[in-house]
């Protein structure tokens, strides 16, 4: 199951489940205002394996976190800020060239 930080968009959700993979915001879960490290640590304990973020030093400000759950894994989005539709549009059309393969 992957997590979207609480910078994407919660419909990516819903394109993640047409390619078959399960997943949830951050922000419905009630983990809104948690820090980046304690994120990575409530992830891995409800089953989480990644999360997408749009947080270019997450992996930065989560690195204590990261470094005992070595088989979490931070996917960076990189996609420009749009506005909902639009963002979902770019993640659906850059899926299709190049699906994610958290590592």
């Amino acid at each position: 199951m992957w997590l979207l930080d609480v910078n994407m968009p919660k419909k990516i959700a819903g394109v993640l489940g047409e390619f078959g993979i399960q997943a949830q915001a951050a922000d419905a879960l009630g983990w809104k205002g948690l820090t980046n490290g304690a994120l990575v640590e409530v992830a891995v304990q409800a089953g989480f394996s990644c999360v997408l973020t749009r947080d270019r030093l997450f992996g930065e400000s989560a690195a204590r976190a990261l470094k005992r759950f070595p088989q979490f894994s931070v996917v960076l989005v990189t996609i420009p800020q749009l506005r909902g539709p639009e963002f979902v549009g770019q993640f659906r059309a850059a899926w299709n060239r190049s699906p994610i393969q958290p590592v």
